[in-house]
């Protein structure tokens, strides 16, 4: 094989590798993940999501990590723009993690932590004082799995 070849086809498989990457860079930059409730869930901004999948995703900022966006199961409809704080956690796990509040029995669970995969650092959502409060006491932890990498 001469060196003129060799280069050619050296080029071609990084050329072909890098054209990867900016794909598996987006499914970490945007944390987009669907998630799905077997009940309706409070939301910040006194927003109540009925039962059903749920697209949530890291807004496209790079100036702020913070942004979360819910979306419709088909990508039709913006429910709310949130922002969040970083959470850490102790152990990072392979499945996505979203811990709730209990809350009366008339009202439904509050959205309180949200985990990607593979991550330390997570998301809390920012509720009033008032509700932060109520929340402290009363945390439940529930593991949904769906991470997905497009919008399908």
């Amino acid at each position: 094989m001469s060196v003129r070849s060799f280069l050619a086809v050296f080029f071609g498989v990084a050329l072909a590798w890098m054209a990867f990457l900016p794909a598996a860079h987006a499914d970490e930059w945007n944390q987009m993940t669907k998630l799905k409730f077997s009940e309706p869930v409070q939301i910040p901004g006194h927003e109540v999501l009925p039962a059903g999948s749920y697209w949530f995703v890291l807004a496209n900022s790079p100036a702020d990590r913070n942004i979360v966006q819910v979306f419709s199961s088909d990508w039709r409809h913006e429910y709310a723009t949130l922002l969040t704080e970083p959470t850490l956690r102790q152990h990072a796990t392979s499945h996505t993690v979203v811990k709730f509040a209990e809350r009366p029995h008339d009202q439904p669970p509050a959205l309180l932590k949200w985990y990607y995969p593979g991550r330390f650092t997570g998301h809390e959502f920012l509720y009033s004082a008032k509700n932060e409060h109520r929340f402290s006491r009363d945390i439940k932890e529930n593991v949904t799995a769906g991470s997905f990498a497009s919008r399908s």
